[in-house]
């Protein structure tokens, strides 16, 4: 059977235990190897391919990540929806850690990726509309499961997309801020952009893992971010158990 919907998992989201292993399947890309083999799961009448976007064993700083090989891997076995998990700081006010957040809106500030599959022996330039970088249908959905499981989440944002591997300084959140991002990545782009111009239908489910810099007193430690994401991740797959049988297969 083939996968029309994939799973992306981020920090905090290596493995999906709620997905009942079938199979693994390594491919090769013109782009180079992808993150991690994909692993095509069940899940109860579909099936569901997982990819850890930073490695099985979390070893890929986000600079390094081959989106490109990411992107068509998926692609190539077929398919269609993509559900993007990513860990996150929250900027605005609302966005605290342990939140879900649904971007609408992305601003990209990250340099010297690969990020276009438009490059290379061209027939003609291609442009991608990217007025609304997110699938709305598939947002949508996102939105509705959250509803119907009362979570804490937040239906509209712009996320930032930074270039890491470091965290921001204080001084360029407030700078984000003035620029209306309400949450801050580091992987955000070129994938959504990328599944643009592959036509997959992509959508991102955040969890707030910390206040952003300068949001709260203190340094961000990695031990408050893996407190944070541990109980967001659990809503993520609780959300996830909702939203997949209702997705139409396409």
């Amino acid at each position: 059977m083939t996968p029309a919907l994939a799973i992306i998992g981020g920090t905090g989201l290596a493995a999906l235990d709620t997905l009942t292993i079938i199979r693994r399947e390594t491919v090769s890309t013109p782009y180079g190897e992808p993150s991690s083999p994909l692993l095509y799961g069940q899940w109860g009448e579909r099936v569901v391919v997982f990819l850890a976007r930073h490695g099985l064993q979390h070893t890929l700083p986000p600079h390094r990540i081959n989106y490109r090989a990411n992107l068509w891997a998926l692609h190539r076995i077929g398919v269609k929806q993509i559900i993007a998990a990513a860990a996150v700081g929250g900027i605005r006010a609302d966005m605290e850690p342990g939140a879900l957040a649904f971007p609408d809106q992305i601003i990209d500030y990250t340099w010297g990726r690969p990020c276009t599959f438009f490059e290379d022996n061209l027939s003609q330039v291609t442009h991608i509309d990217f007025t609304e970088p997110y699938c709305p249908a598939l947002r949508q959905s996102l939105i509705e499961a959250a509803r119907a499981l009362k979570l804490n989440a937040r239906e509209s944002c712009t996320y930032a997309a930074m270039q890491g591997p470091r965290l921001e300084t204080a001084v360029e959140i407030r700078k984000l801020e003035r620029d209306g991002c309400d949450i801050v990545g580091m992987t955000g782009m070129p994938e959504a952009a990328l599944a643009r111009e592959l036509g997959l239908r992509y959508a991102t489910c955040a969890v707030v893992a910390n206040w952003a810099a300068g949001k709260a007193a203190g340094e961000i430690t990695m031990a408050d971010i893996e407190r944070n994401l541990a109980g967001g991740m659990e809503r993520l797959k609780a959300l996830l158990a909702q939203v997949i049988p209702t997705l139409e297969s396409i």
